[in-house]
């Protein structure tokens, strides 16, 4: 399940550029935007977003006062991520219970550092261990644990499963990217791959290596190099590092 977030920022190039750093990780929707805190506030009642992401450089003041209203309509308030040009505003960020805080320009690094600590520390909700793939009155049922990767075809894309059947469906990679576990990763404009069977990463090669029968080798490319990293970190966690 995606994570949904409104941008309250009166700079059109900023928040143009923060919805693509966004759009790379594949499980945040943006639900809406605004200029200005007023607007702000009946966009964030409206949607209910996950989070909220504030541009505090013009009317910082104001916008605090915005979360404090909050706190009036909402059981839960979003979570709330300010930037500006300066420090100006951190410590009162910090007083109101924002989750970061960023100094504009944005940064493609801070951002990462926010959404995997983010991701960490709120976890999506629970997917459903199996994915249906339904053909007009035709139901298939799939395991995804059994779901070693996909590769999509144009239109069409074949799931190949541990047994080593292929299962084709008519839709397109990225209508599965958003229903599948936090367990499948990204790594290619034609592949998701299920990270409990990557055996090697090969950065020298952009290959990553499955761990079954025939060692099979995935491409990643380096639009999606920042999941590859992603992927590497998590499994290193879990492993006994050695290194020559």
């Amino acid at each position: 399940m995606d994570y949904t977030y409104t941008i309250i920022d009166s700079s059109a190039t900023s928040r143009l550029q923060l919805q693509l750093y966004l759009e790379e990780y594949g499980d945040f929707n943006c639900v809406g935007t605004a200029a200005n805190a007023e607007n702000g506030l009946n966009v964030i009642l409206k949607f209910a977003p996950d989070i909220v992401l504030i541009n505090l450089n013009e009317e910082g003041m104001a916008y605090f006062h915005m979360v404090t209203e909050l706190n009036q309509f909402m059981n839960n308030l979003p979570i709330i991520i300010g930037f500006s040009e300066s420090k100006k505003y951190a410590y009162n960020a910090i007083k109101s219970g924002f989750f970061d805080y960023w100094v504009l320009p944005h940064n493609e690094y801070d951002v990462r550092k926010t959404i995997l600590r983010l991701r960490k520390v709120f976890p999506k909700k629970h997917v459903p261990a199996t994915l249906c793939l339904k053909s007009y009155n035709d139901y298939r049922y799939l395991d995804t644990n059994d779901i070693m990767y996909l590769k999509s075809d144009n239109n069409s894309t074949d799931f190949f499963m541990r047994d080593g059947n292929v299962v084709s469906a008519f839709k397109t990679l990225k209508t599965f990217e958003q229903q599948l576990p936090e367990s499948f990763i990204r790594i290619h404009q034609s592949y998701i791959l299920n990270s409990r069977y990557v055996g090697r990463i090969n950065y020298g090669k952009s290959i990553c290596t499955l761990r079954n029968e025939s060692e099979d080798e995935l491409p990643f490319s380096k639009t999606y190099r920042d999941k590859v990293d992603a992927l590497k970190e998590m499994l290193s966690k879990t492993a006994i590092n050695t290194y020559n």
